[in-house]
């Protein structure tokens, strides 16, 4: 089983980055990162762009908007990093036209247990999960975003309840939750 690393935080608190040098402390050049970002739109095209630009030119990427349980089993190397969980679970609310709380919950625990299932069959390695506090920011008018912050805190709860380290950024500043 992998060794499972959950870093969580707000927006901008530094997630990546931190899941970038832990990556890179622990896995060198010899990384895969599974991204879970789609380009929808010019400005989430500039922000995956971004998101390449500031790793290591070795590392491998594999794009996994939805089915990252696949990505991460599929992975060469023994350094994962999946980033990220926000952006997958809201994607899988999207594909599966979530038309009710179940149906937004389960869309988002198949990707959880996707994520958990690849880690349990994989044998040694490290996988660093990034992730979201969305509870933490403005409450949602309207029930799909709701439905969507509620199921992002129970897929962290999941994903911190079976991690070996957890990791809060606040403003770029790291806390060792567990």
């Amino acid at each position: 089983m992998m060794e499972l690393v959950v870093v969580t935080g707000g927006v901008r608190s530094g997630k990546s980055r931190w899941a970038q040098d832990e990556a890179l402390a622990r896995g060198g050049d010899d990384v895969t990162v599974v991204a879970t970002a789609e380009a929808v739109d010019e400005e989430m095209r500039d922000r995956i762009e971004a998101h390449r630009r500031n790793r290591p030119a070795g590392w491998r990427t594999i794009d996994a908007p939805e089915r990252a349980g696949e990505a991460i089993l599929a992975a060469a190397t023994d350094t994962v990093v999946l980033d990220c969980v926000t952006v997958l679970t809201g994607m899988a609310i999207g594909r599966a036209g979530a038309k009710s709380e179940a149906a937004a919950l389960g869309a988002m625990a198949a990707e959880i247990d996707g994520i958990l299932e690849a880690r349990e069959a994989r044998r040694g390695g490290l996988l660093i999960v990034v992730t979201n506090e969305v509870g933490w920011s403005v409450h949602p008018p309207t029930a799909l975003g709701r439905w969507y912050q509620d199921g992002l805190g129970i897929a962290n709860q999941r994903l911190a309840a079976a991690a070996d380290q957890v990791v809060l950024m606040v403003s770029g500043l790291e806390t060792r939750l567990k």
